[in-house]
């Protein structure tokens, strides 16, 4: 196994190391840093990032890869993890899923040198993480005042990354194009599989959602032979999904939800109801097709045209 070489830090073979990478200062002149850690296995293999706190509210992952990398034993590993808990630190800071410019880091990839503050840590991204790496996770929760089941979104017709999804296992893979500025197009330009874990809710612990991410990134080492560690059995047959559909409110007024993340439903099923708040109202929010509830709102004050019900299709059902 030969020697990683990130900013300028040199990892030795079954070595564990932190390396605080600089970003930029803040106006207190306090020096922020983009925290890694690298396990450098004993023996050659794949090289996989884990990233968290791309959006800066999005927490679940931070504990997923604190978890994982709790687990890792550099003296069983074949090849090299490159965690990186916390992307967004500004946004971490103040519990925000953007920077302080009100830019989107998700939005800002591959990035330049010389561009925003959001454009600068996603080319520092790029050069000291992605570059390093021949796969990658990164992991992500619903914005805020909403919640989403655990599930996978990558480009299931490349045939690599379809095989790291369904090693993953989560009760749904959805099958989505990437978005112009992402991490995942970025990294895909560059020929390196990744999926896109979503499960829980922003500035919430969510443990089911945490428990299925550390043992998804456990099974996908397992499939890249990098580690083995317990039963990487499936607990589930994936649904794949090819379309799914935000459902909005016919209506302003206070939601009253009816189902459940998960739950499967038929088309014309009711979903829930809005109400006014002196019950002089009610309209039936229905389903419009066969599917599966993959996310929902958690606010219940909702105005006319608010996304409430996420569906994913599934006509099999």
């Amino acid at each position: 196994m030969s020697k990683i070489n990130i900013a300028g830090e040199e990892i030795a073979p079954s070595q564990v190391k932190q390396i605080q990478i600089p970003v930029a200062k803040l106006p207190t002149q306090t020096m922020m840093s983009l925290p890694v850690t690298v396990i450098n296995g004993k023996e050659d293999g794949a090289r996989l990032w884990l990233s968290a706190a791309i959006h800066g509210d999005e927490i679940n992952g931070v504990e997923i890869i604190r978890r994982v990398v709790s687990l890792i034993n550099p003296q069983r590993l074949k090849g090299c993890i490159i965690a990186v808990p916390i992307v967004n630190v500004f946004g971490f800071i103040e519990q925000s899923r953007y920077l302080p410019d009100r830019r989107d880091l998700n939005r800002s990839f591959p990035g330049s040198e010389s561009g925003s503050l959001a454009s600068r840590l996603a080319e520092l991204f790029m050069r000291e993480v992605v570059a390093n790496c021949t796969h990658g996770i990164d992991l992500h929760t619903a914005a805020i005042h909403r919640v989403n089941l655990p599930q996978i979104r990558a480009n299931l017709e490349d045939e690599e990354t379809r095989q790291c999804a369904i090693a993953f296992n989560t009760p749904v893979m959805i099958h989505a194009t990437t978005r112009d500025g992402s991490l995942r197009q970025a990294a895909s330009k560059k020929g390196i599989p990744i999926l896109l874990y979503e499960g829980g809710e922003a500035l919430r612990f969510d443990g089911k959602a945490i428990d299925m991410g550390v043992r998804g990134i456990l099974r996908v080492m397992n499939y890249l032979k990098m580690y083995n560690i317990y039963n990487h059995d499936l607990e589930q047959k994936s649904i794949i999904v090819n379309k799914s559909k935000w459902i909005r409110a016919s209506s302003s007024g206070i939601y009253l939800l009816e189902t459940e993340l998960g739950a499967e439903v038929r088309k014309k099923q009711v979903l829930g109801k809005i109400t006014d708040p002196f019950g002089n109202k009610s309209v039936a929010i229905k389903a419009p097709f066969n599917g599966i509830v993959i996310g929902h709102v958690q606010n219940p004050l909702v105005n006319q045209g608010d996304a409430i019900i996420h569906l994913a299709s599934a006509e099999e059902i």
